[in-house]
């Protein structure tokens, strides 16, 4: 018997509390981050893909399966497919009426996740975050701030290898008075900001905490900012890229801001 994957103890636990927001939030979150084996119906061509689709008598579903060897275990013979992260398939498939049958038949984490569930996956990770302008005039020592939305912020920091170096929480007020938590990041790659800010938003959705924000603002080392955050706030180390190695063309949608167009 074979471990079980991130995905096979998501569905688990959400399986186990279906009145749990919180795990079924946790859930979604693994599929969007994960890389998943899309069936297709013949093999891929530049950027274009056809997947195999089946259909019940109200649906439409895509296959996809979280290992390579549950997608042979279904198909029973060598199949094309593409590798493609969850992301990226829910932005392929959103608005079109179809949904993903995720380990069918192969693991105990089967399941049907019809396509309003698709529709609602890609809005929430497409959503940008507001920008806006304000200046702290306090800065204080975070607190009150949930275990979940923590743990969520580690995980997705943990995930964002090479686009900065370190973050700070802090607890902050602005100067109209209004209070709230502030992320500073600092040596933040070039361009890398807009990811960062996204990856920020989507632990505080998935984190299951409602009506919360969270601002981020991104730091130079000798910005005095920086140096106010790092006396009180919450360290995060973000992890350093690996030592560069040859590279080899793309897999059809391994951008997530790209997915293969269908055919």
């Amino acid at each position: 018997m074979t471990d079980p994957t991130p995905l096979d103890k998501a569905h688990a636990a959400m399986e186990a509390a279906p009145e749990d927001d919180a795990q079924r939030l946790r859930f979604y979150e693994r599929l969007a981050e994960a890389e998943l084996f899309l069936l297709l119906s013949k093999e891929a061509t530049d950027d274009r893909i056809a997947p195999d689709i089946f259909e019940t008598s109200d649906s439409r579903f895509v296959l996809v399966f979280d290992r390579e060897e549950r997608l042979t275990g279904f198909t029973g013979r060598a199949a094309p497919y593409v590798a493609l992260s969850g992301r990226a398939i829910a932005a392929m498939l959103a608005g079109q009426g179809i949904g993903l049958a995720f380990n069918p038949e192969v693991a105990p984490s089967s399941i049907l996740i019809p396509p309003g569930a698709v529709d609602w996956l890609a809005h929430t990770l497409g959503q940008a975050p507001a920008e806006e302008e304000a200046r702290p005039t306090e800065v204080l020592a975070p607190k009150g701030l949930p275990d979940a939305l923590l743990t969520a912020l580690d995980a997705k920091l943990g995930l964002a290898v090479g686009l900065a170096r370190k973050a700070y929480l802090a607890a902050v007020v602005y100067d109209d008075g209004t209070r709230g938590h502030l992320l500073g990041l600092t040596g933040t790659a070039p361009g890398a900001e807009g990811a960062l800010a996204r990856a920020v938003n989507e632990a505080l959705v998935f984190s299951g905490i409602e009506a919360g924000s969270l601002d981020v603002v991104f730091l130079s080392d000798s910005d005095p900012m920086t140096a106010r955050l790092a006396r009180v706030g919450l360290r995060f180390d973000l992890p350093e890229p690996p030592k560069a190695t040859a590279t080899s063309p793309k897999a059809p949608g391994s951008d997530p801001d790209k997915p293969p167009i269908l055919r």
